[in-house]
């Protein structure tokens, strides 16, 4: 059930008119993303509503945030797990069809900004869209900060729109048993509270500026900056899971020109598009 629905979150809730003030603050580098701009205290999904509202007719940039998700979901149909008052959850929509083979790659780089840009932490971007945090020099060792799924709506061969969502783990929770060991907040990596209002500004702000690049420019700009914010893209061990369940193993070698990415296995370079992505 969707409660206290809020257009101008600077009369509601205190998270809402931190939002709505952060939004303001940076109005000038956000581009139309944040105009409008919906608080819920609690949705089943974010980019549920976002899909909705872009069927609607809502314009490219409206965003749409919840204090709790109970239905959440990440790549793979798996399940994003959205305590009330622990993580900004946040779905925009996106109406230009030319982002839609990079959108996640720049959802990535953007929440990874967004983040270092507000707190100073080191993040990463474990492909394809994972933003962990390091800890050590195994990659392996890394736990998940933040997530980012996109969705896209077609008629034909067109892209009528594309829904970007994504998730932050701003305070800790209590994770499930399965996610506990390998899932981390701002808050405990900092040792001290966070303000979500800046993160959430300085993504929609970043997102803003990757995307526009990608428009003016092509995707050059962003793959090289995806590049330098994933480490583990290039000479990382990876295993996969390839066609009929076999596991696969190799070594990343980097990004293909569209976004794939690449692993040298058995003196052959092979591209990963959507397999499940194991660093060992």
């Amino acid at each position: 059930m969707v409660t206290n629905a809020v257009t101008d979150p600077s009369t509601s809730s205190t998270r809402a008119s931190e939002l709505a003030a952060a939004l303001t603050s940076t109005a000038a580098d956000l581009g139309t993303f944040g105009r409008p701009l919906y608080y819920f205290d609690e949705v089943g999904s974010t980019n549920d509503l976002a899909m909705r509202a872009a069927e609607r007719g809502e314009p490219e940039g409206a965003v749409f945030v919840a204090g709790a998700q109970t239905a959440g979901r990440g790549r793979l149909g798996r399940h994003w797990f959205s305590p009330p008052g622990a993580g900004l959850y946040v779905s925009t929509i996106v109406r230009r069809a030319a982002l839609a083979p990079w959108i996640t790659l720049a959802g990535g780089v953007a929440v990874a900004e967004g983040v270092r840009s507000a707190t100073g932490l080191p993040v990463q971007i474990k492909w394809p869209n994972d933003v962990v945090v390091a800890e050590g020099a195994a990659f392996r060792s890394r736990r998940k900060l933040a997530g980012i799924l996109a969705e896209a709506a077609s008629h034909g061969d067109r892209v009528q729109y594309i829904v970007l969502g994504f998730g932050v783990n701003l305070r800790s929770a209590a994770f499930p048993p399965e996610l506990a060991d390998r899932t981390t907040s701002i808050e405990t990596e900092l040792g001290r509270p966070i303000e979500a209002g800046p993160v959430f500004a300085g993504t929609l702000v970043a997102l803003n500026r990757v995307t526009a690049s990608v428009i003016e420019e092509g995707p050059s700009a962003l793959l090289a900056r995806w590049l330098a914010l994933s480490p583990s893209a290039t000479g990382a061990r990876i295993e996969w899971d390839g066609p009929g369940a076999t596991r696969r193993s190799g070594v990343t070698v980097g990004l293909a020109a569209d976004g794939a990415l690449l692993v040298r296995s058995g003196g052959a370079i092979e591209r990963i598009v959507s397999a499940e992505v194991r660093w060992i």
